[in-house]
């Protein structure tokens, strides 16, 4: 039997279940981890966005802290909204304990709406940021803190380091938009400085993605990554859970479910196969049909799909790894550089290393 692994999410409820705990039972149980939760806010909210926001009663929120802590022991807490100034106060003496802290703290929604009064980020800052092992926040979120405007890499930097030596450990910065047509995310910490960029810019800024984001990476290190790892396995399962999946609403649902089981797949496999058939085969579907799916949900045959997502990981990597264009070939799960290379230039109409060396020179 596999063991029980609690993961502890402190965050608001969100109605249409698509952020908040709502949202982080979802993830945490889809990575295998056993969600437990203290509610700290309850929202009135639609597609719009957030209507009304009440935060509740200190004695409630931590009530419900001490009974999971007590009874669960939670290897790794996830912060999403924590409520007000004295309940943030309150927090701290009760989670301190816990070497794994994750904090996405919702001081902005997803909408541009404040969540957090002044007061609130004072005490956040004061009692919180020193006890997190890491901290996941949007640019205009770190620009409320620090009081100032983040428009390049460069001060994307500046932004962590500022945020570092207010105690946090690891800080993970994102939705960078300074760089036309990607938005961008750093990972800093003590001796390390990562950038990370993608290209689908609408997918990263979907309701629900930040705090989705959150929780996984926090039952990854509950489950004992590290964090570079937990935030790179977190990663792969927003790309296709969450960043590229189709709403079942929008079309038929038994296509849909297969659609969102497919990208999953292709996120686990990519690196040993290529394939339409090895897919449609995983699905126990003919490849007939799965050509059929993808066309009505998406208008791309499976092998474009497919090729989207490598050509996705292709960019990543030579914008933000040092690994050469050989050992990007092998880490996509290409025979060898030559095939890789035909296969970017058929794609993007470029060279990998041109494509390298001209979005090097936007840096």
């Amino acid at each position: 039997m596999n063991p029980i692994i609690p993961i502890l999410s402190i965050t608001g409820s969100d109605n249409t279940s698509g952020a908040g705990v709502q949202a982080d039972i979802k993830t945490i149980t889809a990575l295998g981890g056993y969600a437990v939760t203290a509610i700290s806010s309850v929202t009135v909210q639609n597609h719009a966005g957030v209507h009304s926001l009440l935060h509740l009663p200190s004695d409630i929120v931590i009530g419900q802290v001490q009974s999971v802590i007590d009874s669960f022991h939670p290897k790794a807490i996830k912060l999403g909204i924590m409520g007000d100034a004295s309940t943030i106060r309150q927090l701290r003496t009760e989670i301190v304990g816990c070497p794994k802290i994750v904090c996405d703290p919702g001081i902005l929604s997803s909408h541009g709406s404040r969540l957090m009064t002044d007061e609130a980020i004072h005490s956040f800052t004061q009692y919180i940021l020193p006890i997190i092992q890491l901290l996941i926040i949007r640019c205009n979120e770190a620009e409320l803190i620090l009081g100032e405007k983040i428009q390049t890499d460069d001060d994307m930097v500046r932004a962590a380091q500022k945020l570092n030596n207010m105690g946090v450990e690891w800080i993970f910065l994102r939705g960078g938009m300074h760089t036309e047509g990607r938005v961008t995310a750093l990972l800093y910490g003590k001796k390390h400085k990562h950038f990370v960029s993608s290209y689908n810019i609408e997918g990263w800024q979907r309701h629900g993605v930040g705090g989705a984001l959150s929780s996984a990476i926090t039952t990854r290190l509950g489950m004992g990554d590290d964090v570079p790892t937990a935030i790179a396995k977190a990663h792969e399962y927003m790309h296709s859970q969450v960043v590229y999946a189709i709403k079942s609403k929008e079309h038929n649902l038994r296509a849909a479910d297969l659609y969102n089981q497919l990208l999953s797949l292709i996120a686990d496999h990519y690196q040993e196969a290529h394939d339409v058939t090895f897919y449609a085969e995983k699905l126990a579907i003919t490849p007939r049909y799965l050509s059929q799916i993808t066309n009505k949900l998406v208008g791309k045959s499976p092998k474009d799909v497919i090729a989207d997502y490598l050509i996705q990981k292709a960019k990543i990597l030579l914008d933000t790894s040092r690994l050469n264009v050989q050992e990007i070939a092998e880490k996509l799960g290409f025979s060898s550089q030559v095939i890789f290379c035909k296969f970017f230039r058929a794609h993007e109409g470029v060279s990998a290393s041109t494509y390298r060396q001209s979005h090097l020179s936007d840096l």
